[in-house]
Formats: structure tokens, C-alpha cells, sequence
């Protein structure tokens, strides 16, 4: 009881809830946790106060750690305490196996509008045949390049990482040449964090490197060609990133190349509308492309992220808050965040809306690559799945760091994984 009584009052104390709703008499309070990444908490915020006005109850905005992995070690102390403090989590699409058990069984409330969403991600929130988690929105992580800086200069979107660094290079020391001394080449998450073990499964997988841990347990990550990504973007820090690229979260990137002092960026699509708005210092100058390849027989490779909306089975108020995580991952929910916010449906449907598409054309053009995406080895390491993590990241900063060889990193990090793994039983 100790335990439970000191995490509510954590939570009164860490987050400034903001009210919203219709104030009836008698009307039911809930509380969400929403991210606050660029526009994600306004987003949710107008979502919510739709819902509470339409049904006559309220909603407390619990505004969670930018870090998914700070985020996550939060959620796991509220649940283990059987805290009822927050009703609905959104949670990363790598998490259904970690906190599923503390999670409300969607199924019944869902009834057929779940086969509306991508069969992928509702089997990733299926946890011992329960739908633990709605889809909210997808991702996947894209290049954003500066068109005008790349006409000005005679380049091409680059197809390779290798053009990339090339390219990068050649732009950011004429710009500087011209006067622009802040100008980068390439900014990125290079921080200790998920938004890394993104980042380096995008580089691996590009080199046809494998995904650290393949679908059957069996670790992969200690091969020639994932030693090869990282050598490559270890010779990225402080040649065509700054150094200090390696605490940039998305955040931190962003405001970098938003600013105009970077050439490219690689981010998930909520950068678009940002970049685009009427006080970014590049609007109108952004292109957005699929990330390059490893080289001439790789393979484009982005991975998969996005968000979920779960009801925890702690709270007072289950069929409100389960009818609360239905409406804001309707279809006419998705749709309004895709076309004001350019977050990715998970509702096949929408990328052939025409006017989801007039606002963002990317979505279009790169569906592919957002229904192709790189799973991370969540669904095979169940539980597990932020340890392994954790020590992938770990191992990549190293080597970014000049810490340690690539090949050095991994061979240690393949130990560490089969001694967590029990063998390849995870």
C-alpha cells in the first residue's frame, strides 16, 4: 500500500495535468499519458477534449518523458504499483510484450474495426491471443533533405549512405565556405536510447546485416556487414555531424535542421509539418525520401516505430476509457491528425484519401516503405525486449564514440545477448 500511495503521489508531483472537457456534473475524469514530441501532445490534447465534449466526461492530460525509454521505466513503476492514477497509456509499438499483462483486453470493444487496421501491428498488440493495445499511428523513419540546397550544389537525393556522406560533406563546406559556419552535413538520434537502437537497426538492415535478433531467437547482430554499418556511421561524428549528435534525441535534430543548418536529417514523418510551418526557417525547401541503401546490393531499410493506446486494468473507469481509446483511433480521429500533423495512420484505407494526400504526398509515394518497415525484435524477446535494447544501443554508442572497434562491440554485445537469451530461449 506504501508503494502504491508514494507512486500517486509521484505522479501528482512529476505531471502538470491539464483539464479538458465538458465539466457536467457527475461526469466520470480519466487520464491519459500522451508524448509530447513535437505536436504530439496538442494533438491528443484537441482529440480528447472531442471526445469528452461529445460524451459529457472529462480528461486529465498526463503529459510522459520525450525519451521512450525514460517513459517506459516511468509506466512500469505505475503498473507494478497497481496505480490507477492514469486510465489509458500510450504505449511504443515494442512494448505490448513487456506490459500486456497490466493492459485491458481491447478485443470486445474493438468488434470488426480492427480488421480496418494493418493486420501487422494488430497481431504486434495481440499478447497471449489478447489485443492488448489499439493502433494509433505508424512510423517509420525517413531522409529529409534540403531540395534547394541539393539543386543549388548540382545533387541528387542519395540512394546509398555512401552518397549521403559524400554529398553531405561537398554542401556542408561550400555552405560554410559561404558563411554559413553552423551548417552540418547529416543530423540524427545518436543519443544512449531506443531512438538509437532505430537509428543503428536502419544502418544494419540497410547492409543486409540482419535485425540483432532474428525471428526464431537466434542472435545475429556479430556479422561483417553490421561491423560495416557502424564503421560507417561512426565516421559520420564530428566529419558530417557534430559531436554533439551524440545526445541528440528527435528533438535536438530537429531544431538543428530546422533552424537551416543542416543539409539532411533523418526523423519520423511528425518533422514534416514542423519543417513546413510558417516560422521554420526552411519551409518550402524540405524534400522527404526513403533512407539510402547500405550500398549497391542493400536494401532501403527503415524501422518501424509508432504509438498504441492502451487501458490499464487498474483503472476505475475501464468501459469509458476503452471507448475513449476507440474514438481517438477512429478512422475520422486518424485522418484529422494525418492531414493537420502528418502522423501515419494505421488504417490502410486513409493512404488513398485525397485529402490526407494533398497534405501530405509523402505518404503516397513512400507507402511502401512505411508498410515494409524493420520490426525491432520486440514480438521474439518478449519481456526481454528492453534489455536486449538497452545493450544494443549501449555497444553502438561505444563505437560512435570512439569507445570501441565495431567489431570489438558486437562481438562482446553477441555474448552478452546468448547469456540474457538462455541460448536462444528467450
Amino acid at each position: 500500500m506504501k508503494n502504491r500511495k508514494s507512486v500517486s503521489l509521484f505522479v501528482s508531483m512529476v505531471f502538470g495535468a491539464a483539464l479538458t472537457g465538458a465539466g457536467v456534473a457527475h461526469a466520470a475524469t480519466l487520464s491519459i499519458s500522451c508524448g509530447a514530441v513535437g505536436q504530439e501532445l496538442e494533438f491528443c490534447k484537441t482529440g480528447a477534449e472531442a471526445w469528452a465534449k461529445k460524451t459529457g466526461n472529462q480528461v486529465n492530460l498526463i503529459s510522459t518523458p520525450n525519451s521512450a525509454t525514460e517513459r517506459l521505466a516511468l509506466y512500469q513503476q505505475l503498473l507494478a504499483a497497481g496505480a490507477s492514477d492514469v486510465d489509458v497509456f500510450q504505449i511504443d509499438v515494442v512494448w505490448p510484450g513487456i506490459l500486456g499483462n497490466h493492459f485491458l483486453d481491447l478485443a470486445p470493444y474493438a468488434k470488426d474495426v480492427v480488421k480496418n487496421h494493418f493486420a501487422a501491428i494488430v497481431q504486434n498488440n495481440t499478447v497471449d491471443g489478447k489485443l492488448v493495445a489499439m493502433p494509433w499511428f505508424t512510423d517509420a523513419g525517413l531522409l529529409y533533405y534540403r531540395k534547394d540546397l541539393l539543386a543549388k550544389h548540382g545533387a541528387q537525393p542519395p540512394q546509398t549512405w555512401q552518397e549521403l556522406t559524400d554529398t553531405a560533406k561537398k554542401i556542408q563546406d561550400a555552405e560554410r565556405a559561404a558563411g554559413n559556419d553552423k551548417m552540418w552535413g547529416f543530423v540524427w538520434q545518436g543519443r544512449a536510447y531506443e531512438g538509437l537502437t532505430c537509428n543503428a537497426l536502419e544502418w544494419v538492415s540497410s547492409y543486409n546485416g540482419g535485425t540483432i535478433v532474428d525471428d526464431k531467437g537466434k542472435i545475429t547482430i556479430n556479422n561483417p556487414k553490421a561491423i560495416a554499418a557502424l564503421d560507417t556511421a561512426a565516421g559520420w561524428v564530428k566529419t558530417i555531424s557534430p559531436e554533439g549528435v551524440l545526445n541528440y534525441t528527435e528533438e535536438e535534430s530537429r531544431g538543428v535542421f530546422q533552424s537551416g543548418n543542416a543539409v539532411f536529417m533523418r526523423n519520423w514523418p511528425y518533422a514534416w509539418p514542423l519543417a513546413q510551418g510558417p516560422e521554420s526557417a526552411i519551409k518550402d525547401k524540405v524534400g522527404v525520401s526513403a533512407l539510402p541503401r547500405g550500398g549497391a546490393d542493400g536494401r532501403h531499410a527503415a524501422t518501424l516505430g509508432g504509438w498504441q493506446l492502451s487501458v490499464s486494468k487498474y483503472s476505475k473507469n475501464k468501459e469509458l476509457a476503452a471507448d475513449l481509446v476507440m474514438y481517438l483511433t477512429s478512422a475520422e480521429e486518424q485522418k484529422r491528425r494525418a492531414i493537420h500533423g502528418a502522423y501515419n495512420p494505421t488504417i490502410e484505407s486513409l493512404y488513398k484519401d485525397a485529402d490526407v494526400l494533398k497534405a501530405v504526398p509523402f505518404f503516397g509515394e513512400l507507402y511502401d516503405t512505411f508498410v515494409n518497415a524493420v520490426a525491432r525484435p520486440s514480438t521474439v524477446t518478449g519481456a526481454k525486449y528492453n534489455q536486449v535494447s538497452n545493450e544494443f544501443w549501449n555497444a553502438v554508442h561505444g563505437v560512435l564514440s570512439g569507445r570501441a572497434k565495431a567489431q570489438d562491440s558486437l562481438a562482446q554485445l553477441e555474448t552478452s545477448l546468448k547469456r540474457m537469451s538462455r541460448g536462444g530461449k528467450w
